[in-house]
């Protein structure tokens, strides 16, 4: 299945009437990242209302002001240390970066670390004094009703998550996980918790099936049931938050809700990570927002929403590690989005309602240049455009004149059959790739959508300056301050 062809219900991403909310994480690790105002408006432009910064950037809480977007802020590893030894510090950070954007930016948590139990264990003597000093900082402003205080956690720290009601914190962790849940039953906070039913998969050795990671209904014989309690879960998903909620229980703590920090999938792999593909990721995303939005919990608490913020919002290029670590993301950098997804609870769609076929980010080259040659050629499109010197020259790379070329050929075939492949090279999006002066082919040329956003005009996806065996002098496009133009002027209306 090609990209566009499910619908991504980002609705969720707002609050729905029943409390329950499905917010976004934003990480940094990005190349070209648009200035805060932009990110801002990429965010209200697509009705996002829940938002998790990985640290407490000023630039970023500025631009939040009067958003309306709830915030959660975050204390990074390495301010950890100074904060767990130092009530002095604890209240200075509350000070320069909470009290100091209150209420105009509306900050309602703050993460303290990220999954510091599993990846810097020297840091664990002190988490829990820092959480009760940030807390006591927060209580000295009274501002403890407003911020909450808890830690991300990762599902490491429960070896055996299934079956859930068998799972327990791994025990070199039990005297501190104990002390962060006693903390936060104190505090009227709940559990952070980073829950990939993706790596759950990948590691299972075939253990479980892709559509149990995926919210995809089995068959009878396939459905996933804990032998002790006879609970039947449809997902990874709810699996791994009832087993977090039963190790919970087995340090006789209860009354502590979990939310979901971090979840999601990458749309993009390597060779040797084939379930890692944008088909594989709107479908989890999408059937992780309407699982969310049905406002229950796990079978074990049934009524306890799982609120949950989705990883992420920008793919993370400059991340080591494989190819899917840099390609969570749901946006571009230039706010198109990366598979369709619906920002309503009618089920409107972004962007234009017409499928263009654009090339593939990362495709590669060769393959490119054969599926141009093709489209130009025997696929009779109309590659004019293309040539130097005409509207959607520029950028003078293989993906854009793929993009163009295949949609040509595209919009002029589908009615006797033609589909959107080239080789795996090609896919369908709803965002218009048109840029400036250069329209595609079933371009209706309107750019605002039909719920008061907006939608970029510029090829989805970054462009890569591929090379190749091919004769393009490749140039860097001119459009960026196109785009940094738009979204300061939607800024400033």
């Amino acid at each position: 299945m090609v990209l566009g062809n499910l619908l991504l219900f980002i609705a969720g991403i707002f609050s729905c009437a029943s409390g329950a909310f499905v917010g976004i994480n934003i990480g940094t690790d990005v190349s070209n990242m648009p200035s805060a105002p932009e990110v801002v408006a990429i965010l209200k432009a697509n009705q996002i209302t829940h938002l998790r910064l990985y640290d407490a950037d000023a630039h970023m809480l500025k631009a939040l002001a009067d958003s309306g977007i709830e915030v959660m802020v975050g204390i990074t590893n390495e301010e950890v240390l100074g904060i767990g030894e130092s009530p002095s510090k604890a209240a200075a950070w509350i000070n320069q970066n909470v009290a100091a954007y209150l209420p105009s930016t509306n900050i309602t948590s703050i993460a303290v670390g990220s999954e510091v139990l599993t990846t810097i264990p020297n840091l664990v003597p002190v988490l829990v004094p820092a959480m009760n000093y940030l807390h006591k900082a927060l209580v000295a402003s009274n501002l403890n009703f407003m911020v909450k205080v808890s830690t991300p956690q990762a599902m490491d720290i429960i070896p055996r998550p299934f079956p859930p009601s068998t799972a327990t914190f791994n025990s070199s962790w039990s005297a501190t996980v104990y002390q962060i849940l006693q903390f936060l039953k104190n505090t009227d906070s709940y559990y952070m918790l980073n829950a990939y039913p993706y790596f759950g998969y990948t590691s299972g050795n075939g253990i479980f099936p892709l559509d149990y990671a995926l919210f995809r209904s089995l068959p009878s014989v396939k459905q996933i049931v804990d032998p002790n309690t006879l609970s039947h879960y449809d997902s990874m998903f709810d699996a791994l938050v009832d087993a977090t909620y039963y190790s919970i229980e087995a340090l006789n703590m209860s009354g502590i809700p979990i939310v979901v920090t971090e979840t999601g999938w990458p749309w993009l792999g390597g060779a040797n990570e084939p379930d890692a593909t944008a088909d594989n990721a709107e479908t989890f995303n999408s059937n992780l927002i309407r699982r969310v939005l049905n406002d229950s919990g796990p079978p074990s608490q049934p009524k306890v929403p799982i609120n949950t913020y989705i990883y992420e919002l920008f793919n993370e290029d400059k991340r080591p590690g494989p190819v899917s670590e840099k390609n969570w993301g749901l946006f571009f950098t230039n706010g198109s989005a990366v598979y369709t997804f619906s920002l309503s609870t009618s089920d409107q769609i972004t962007g234009n309602n017409s499928d263009f076929c654009v090339a593939k980010p990362n495709a590669d080259p060769g393959k490119l240049q054969a599926g141009l040659d093709w489209a130009c050629g025997q696929g009779g499109a109309s590659c004019n455009a293309i040539q130097e010197g005409q509207p959607c020259y520029l950028p003078n790379t293989y993906q854009n004149h793929a993009s163009y070329a295949y949609n040509d050929y595209y919009q002029k075939k589908r009615s006797v059959g033609a589909t959107c492949d080239f080789d795996g090279t090609a896919a369908t999006t709803t965002v218009d790739p048109g840029h400036g002066s250069c329209k595609f082919t079933g371009s209706s040329n309107i750019t605002p959508n039909s719920i008061g956003g907006f939608t970029t005009t510029v090829a989805p996806g970054p462009v890569t300056l591929q090379g190749g065996s091919g004769t393009m002098n490749l140039q860097v496009s001119e459009i960026q301050p196109l785009i940094s133009a738009l979204f300061l002027a939607l800024v400033l209306l």
